[in-house]
């Protein structure tokens, strides 16, 4: 699904982008360290060649045509960290929501009285809390 942009981009945020994406299509062209740094290098020099461009309408054409060249180089399969969205760990470790523990069974329980009782006056304090911020709410009656 497409990413609507919020916010207006500038011009200099967009050189940023098309870097910073560019450098990570070399990461993924390249598995020695040696030649990342080399093709890296490379590349901040072809930036930086036309860092003093003042013309807007020659910048915009450099820019346009950098994004297409990253758009025609880009890497069939590119390199993604392990705990970022696409990565192989993303979503590996599941994170229990806290009312699970609500439904332990009463021997589970009696491993840990301590933690289990700290969080009973937690949960007592927190409801407190909430009727005092946002006020009681009304008993309904069930069918």
């Amino acid at each position: 699904m497409a990413h609507l942009e919020a916010a207006l981009i500038t011009h200099s945020q967009r050189v940023c982008r098309l870097y910073k994406h560019a450098f990570r299509n070399v990461e993924s062209w390249y598995i020695h360290r040696h030649l990342v740094r080399y093709q890296g290098a490379l590349l901040r020099a072809r930036f930086e060649e036309h860092q003093s461009v003042a013309d807007m309408r020659k910048a915009k054409q450099l820019l346009l045509a950098g994004e297409e060249e990253l758009f025609l180089t880009q890497h069939p399969q590119p390199k993604k960290f392990a705990y970022s969205e696409g990565g192989s760990a993303y979503m590996r470790d599941v994170v229990c929501p806290d009312y699970v523990l609500d439904w332990w069974h009463p021997d589970e329980r009696a491993v840990y009285p301590d933690y289990f009782a700290r969080r009973e006056e937690r949960k007592k304090e927190y409801v407190e809390y909430y009727e005092k911020k946002y006020g009681k709410t009304p008993d309904t009656e069930s069918h």
